[in-house]
């Protein structure tokens, strides 16, 4: 048990002593989970949720119902683990937010990525800039495979028009982890690209999301 260890040995006290970062992956999930089984030690019982896991990533993607499905894992510490992980995911996106100017493709990118990546179903996104390309909002615009008809230029440029925006910039993640553009990809981004020149307000760009990459339709010259 962890009360077994020397006191310096103890993740918390490790902590206190040399920093959070000197710690590891289970060392800082023991820590969460407070204490362990009859068994085992929050250490040991750490250690075996990242083996099942795999990663932190697929840790991070589960619910509070697939935690609770780990032996020695209840509902409180469940809750905690899932509370602690979402705090750590608007930690990051609040850093890539505080100065939302879209200078590089890399800029719109930072913005989303960290919530994006993670997804399970394609969710087509648009930033709306003003003249300065700073961005005055951010509205999800459809969730499930992207096709023509649920990426309508009526909904995009319905919203553009709502904010008085100059320009947007259209993103959306391949769950797969791979922003390689498809087809049709390409082909909705050409059909919002004509929608935008009849309105007036440009489409600067169309980023592919995958797992902490990313492709911009502009770079590739598609655009």
């Amino acid at each position: 048990m962890l009360r077994d260890l020397p006191l310096e040995d103890r993740p918390r006290e490790r902590m206190i002593r040399s920093g959070a970062e000197a710690l590891s992956h289970a060392e800082l999930l023991a820590i969460l989970l407070r204490t362990g089984t009859r068994n085992e030690s929050a250490l040991l019982l750490a250690q075996r949720i990242l083996n099942r896991t795999g990663s932190l990533r697929s840790l991070g993607d589960m619910s509070v119902y697939e935690l609770t499905q780990i032996r020695g894992i209840g509902t409180a510490k469940a809750v905690q683990l899932r509370a602690s992980l979402e705090l750590g995911r608007r930690m990051a996106q609040t850093r890539t937010s505080e100065d939302p100017f879209i200078r590089r493709p890399q800029d719109a990118a930072d913005m989303v990525m960290e919530t994006m990546r993670h997804y399970k179903r394609e969710h087509f996104m648009c930033l709306y800039l003003n003249t300065k390309n700073r961005v005055l909002a951010q509205e999800t615009i459809s969730i499930g495979t992207l096709d023509a008809s649920l990426v309508h230029p009526r909904e995009v440029f319905r919203a553009a028009m709502k904010y008085g925006c100059a320009s947007i910039i259209c993103l959306h993640n391949h769950p797969s982890g791979d922003p390689t553009p498809s087809q049709e990809d390409i082909l909705i981004t050409r059909r919002l690209m004509e929608a935008g020149e009849l309105i007036g307000i440009e489409v600067l760009d169309h980023l592919v999301i995958g797992d902490n990459r990313y492709v911009s339709l502009k770079e590739q010259g598609y655009m």
